[in-house]
């Protein structure tokens, strides 16, 4: 049967097209398109796996035509970074005032 493995960077996309035995994992699928040895970046216990962007176990079994798609970990947008780090502040600046007014 036949599956395609996708890759896909900021300025490039890789994709494998394998023929692959019934009962192949998407995992089997990642492994076997040579593209972990290509991208050591990538991480099965990290990177998500998909099937034409909807997200699916390592160990699912594919159907033939299936598109495995291996997805990078994205960046915190700037917006929800300084969200998080201006109640950082607050927190650590409200424990502040408590430990004076106890102190």
């Amino acid at each position: 049967m036949h599956v395609s493995v996708i890759y896909a960077l900021a300025q490039e996309q890789f994709i494998e097209q394998l023929d692959v035995a019934e009962g192949t994992t998407a995992e089997d699928a990642v492994r076997m398109s040579g593209l972990l040895e290509q991208h050591p970046e990538i991480d099965l216990s990290v990177n998500k796996l998909g099937i034409y962007a909807k997200l699916v176990k390592n160990d699912l079994v594919l159907s033939d035509g299936d598109r495995v798609e291996i997805y990078r970990p994205l960046p915190r947008k700037p917006r929800n970074a300084h969200a998080v780090d201006d109640k950082k502040e607050r927190i650590r600046a409200k424990k502040e005032r408590v430990a004076e007014d106890n102190g």
